[in-house]
This record gives structure tokens, C-alpha cells and sequence, in this order.
């Protein structure tokens, strides 16, 4: 077993499952590698006879050096006779679905949630899935606790969004600004698939161990191939110039 470096946590490559990978230096530090690709820090202990983890956080926003100081002192609390993982899991049993989406946004506004390549999400990101969440999540699911969710209530989700059970008008900030707010089926996979996302950052924090999304029958998007032509992103470019000088008017996802 390595010693886990900078080195060693990076060149960690995702296989079909996740896996572990145990520090030669600290017993009980380790990295788990999940199979998208993301990497946590945690420790693994025994308390009454039982093996435990306790979930330290994500490479990226933890390094290798800060999650081995954290690994000491909580096995250090271990050793006192303390129980961290059962201590995290009485706190996160009331978390729920609008609770851990707040945590979600928060960490999203702060550079910390990563997206294709390992970087952070871009901002423009942020602004629909803000919108996913407030107009559809929240609605549906926000006061359900998230280690409480099994996969036919994220399948109910995506039934009832495809099904308009979120339409609705909202205002916007804009003075008199409207939104309308549709649901349907590309509204609906792009929504259960932010949701699965929010659901492996719940797992990462080690809120909940298995993320319920995961196995979801989607529908297809309704993709189109065709690509505007030059003239037509001009008169689009226009049109969109026209309605943002109409307060009455707010792009929505």
C-alpha cells in the first residue's frame, strides 16, 4: 500500500466500481476512488465491535496533507472512545432534500462542485440549476429527509415534472417579470439528472451511502442536430436584444 501523495491520489484511475486505496503511513486513512472519477478522503475504525467510516471529504477540496491531520485527530477521537461516523449520522438523519440542496448551491457558489474534467462548474451552470431547484426539486421533494429517498421517489420525480405537476408562473426579479415555468419530458431528464447529481455530492459527504438516482430509466432529450444558420443567430440575437428591454419577459429553463 502507497503512502497517499498528491502523486498517488491523482493518478488514481476509476475502474467498474469504487474502491479503496489504504496509506501505508496513517492505518485506517484512505482514499475512495468512486467510478465517475471523484476521489474522497476517509478513515475506517471499529466501535463496539463494528467496522465504521467516517467520510473526511472530496480531493480538490481537501489535500492529501489536511485530510491526513484530519484522519489523526478523528482517530484520535476514536481512540478516546468517541464514535465520528455515528455522531455525523445522528446529524444528517433530519437533513433534508432543500437542506442539502442549499449545501449544494453553497458549495457550487464557492468553486467546489466539480464538473466534466475536474473543474469547477461554470457560473452560467449555476443559474439553471438554481431554477431546477426551486421551481421543480423543492416543490416535489424539498421537505422529504434525503437518507429517507428511494429510487420510486426520484422515478415519481421525474413522472410528475414530465407530467407538468410543477407548472407554474413565477415572478421574476424584474419589475413586473413573469416566468413560466413548464415541465415536460426534456425539462424532466435534465432536472433527475441534476438531482442524481445533488444525490452523489449527498454521498460524498457521506449524508446518505448509496445514491437512490443511480439505475433511473430516463427518456431521451429531444436533441436536435440542425444548427442554426448565420442569418438566423443574428434575427435570434435580436429578438433576445427586443425582450430583455420588455421587463415582462424572463428566459426560463
Amino acid at each position: 500500500m502507497p503512502k497517499l501523495s498528491k502523486r498517488v491520489v491523482e493518478g488514481a484511475e476509476p475502474q467498474s466500481t469504487d474502491y479503496v486505496i489504504w496509506d501505508d503511513e496513517l492505518p485506517g486513512f484512505g482514499l475512495r476512488v468512486f467510478k465517475s472519477g471523484k476521489r474522497s478522503y476517509l478513515i475506517q475504525y471499529r466501535s463496539a465491535g463494528r467496522s465504521r467510516r467516517y467520510s473526511i471529504g472530496v480531493h480538490g477540496v481537501w489535500t492529501p496533507e489536511l485530510a491526513r491531520k484530519e484522519a489523526k485527530i478523528q482517530l484520535g477521537r476514536v481512540a478516546q472512545g468517541d464514535n465520528p461516523a455515528e455522531e455525523r449520522q445522528l446529524d444528517h438523519k433530519a437533513v433534508t432534500v432543500k437542506e442539502l440542496c442549499e449545501l449544494y448551491l453553497k458549495d457550487f457558489e464557492a468553486g467546489l462542485i466539480l464538473g466534466k474534467g475536474g473543474r469547477p462548474k461554470k457560473s452560467t451552470t449555476l443559474v439553471t440549476d438554481t431554477g431546477r431547484i426551486h421551481r421543480h426539486i423543492i416543490p416535489l421533494i424539498g421537505t422529504r429527509r434525503v437518507k429517507d429517498l428511494v429510487k420510486a421517489d426520484v422515478n415519481k420525480v421525474l413522472k410528475d415534472i414530465m407530467a407538468g405537476k410543477t407548472r407554474a408562473s413565477v415572478k421574476t426579479k424584474k419589475l413586473r417579470g413573469r416566468a413560466n415555468v413548464r415541465g415536460g419530458v426534456g425539462t424532466a431528464t435534465r432536472t433527475v439528472g441534476l438531482l442524481g447529481g445533488i444525490l452523489t455530492y449527498a454521498v460524498e459527504a457521506g449524508i446518505i451511502e448509496h445514491n437512490p438516482a443511480h439505475g433511473i430509466r430516463k427518456p431521451k432529450d429531444n436533441v436536435r442536430n440542425r444548427r442554426l444558420t448565420e442569418a438566423e443567430y443574428r434575427t435570434l440575437g435580436e429578438m433576445l436584444e427586443e425582450a430583455a428591454k420588455d421587463e415582462k419577459y424572463a428566459i426560463t429553463v
